[in-house]
């Protein structure tokens, strides 16, 4: 057991140094930093509800363009208070999306490590999109809150709520419930 957990520590150590070498989130795919004069993708608008239960489903609207049509990856950031940061969710475009893309992403909020979740336990979202040139967007920012009453949200406002947004990616972020890490129940990445 004590084996097992000096590896998932070094496997841990070995993951941070990667993904930690350059300031960001990641270092840019070529390894080089961006290529000067190219311009970086714009978010020009975005959606997200600020309260909802644990375990439902949320998505995230984004709507961005690229005048150079080099899309290429949409990056996830969560904060959650008592935990820290979750490591960065990346998701893919498809190439339709390479100058222009309308859609959202979807995260189903339960998780194996978290079986229950306590209310009010506030998160933060941090969305961007990066391009082939290693550019990144500018960040929007989500706060937001678990409840346990069922929060009647509106439709999300246009361009999203024209039955045109397409499902770009799910994230894949497993909460943890900080005040039962180490008592036997979830299991931290942080240990």
């Amino acid at each position: 057991m004590r084996i097992k957990r000096i590896f998932s520590l070094f496997s841990l150590t070995l993951v941070w140094v990667l993904f930690n070498a350059h300031p960001g989130w990641v270092q840019p795919l070529s390894g080089m930093p961006p290529k000067p004069g190219t311009p970086a993708p714009i978010i020009t608008q975005a959606y997200a509800i600020e309260r909802g239960r644990y375990r439902d489903v949320l998505r995230i609207y984004i709507e961005a363009d690229d005048p150079n049509g080099e899309m290429l990856r949409i990056a996830t950031v969560v904060d959650q208070p008592g935990y820290g940061h979750y490591p960065t969710d990346w998701i893919y475009l498809k190439p339709q999306f390479e100058h222009h893309l309308t859609g959202y992403l979807q995260w189903n909020t339960f998780s194996s490590n978290a079986p229950r979740l306590r209310e009010w336990t506030q998160i933060t979202m941090k969305v961007s999109v990066f391009d082939k040139a290693g550019n990144e967007s500018n960040e929007v920012v989500f706060p937001f809150e678990f409840v346990s009453e069922v929060i009647s949200n509106p439709p999300p406002p246009g361009p999203f709520n024209n039955g045109n947004v397409s499902l770009l990616g799910h994230l894949h972020v497993n909460l943890f419930e900080p005040t039962e890490m180490g008592k036997g129940g979830a299991v931290s990445d942080h240990r």
